[in-house]
């Protein structure tokens, strides 16, 4: 049976005031990257966590976890084309795992979205030519 007092976030600020204050004020300013980097984002919950949607695709997923905070770039793709930055990072197929006392680099977040705006592009563009 479904707890109704553990109601499941329906925005990002929801999310973050049930998050540990360190990791909410680093979640926080993950966010303010994303929107400067991409001011015509929107922001939405998906799967339970928060996320940036872009022409109705979702650019990244962020959350808070036990003991770290991610970044899930939506691709793995994209992880391959910057592993050599995300080298100091714990990485998996879609997940880039920080911490508080060791974030991820403003100018790392801003590149890892635009290319995820690039990879969406390149696949709607292929979608427009077939059809």
């Amino acid at each position: 049976m479904m707890d109704s007092a553990k109601k499941k976030p329906t925005t990002i600020d929801e999310y973050l005031a049930n998050v540990k204050p360190d990791h909410r004020k680093t979640l926080q300013k993950l966010r303010q990257t994303i929107q400067t980097a991409v001011p015509s984002a929107e922001e939405c919950i998906s799967y339970g966590i928060p996320a940036f949607r872009l022409n109705r695709h979702v650019l990244v997923f962020f959350g808070a976890w036990a003991n770290h905070c991610a970044l899930y770039p939506g691709s793995s793709a994209t992880l391959k084309n910057l592993r050599d930055e995300l080298a100091n990072f714990e990485t998996s197929k879609g997940t880039i795992r920080f911490s508080p006392d060791k974030p991820l680099p403003v100018a790392l977040v801003k590149k890892l979205v635009k290319t995820r705006i690039a990879e969406n592009n390149d696949r709607a563009n292929k979608k427009s030519r077939k059809s």
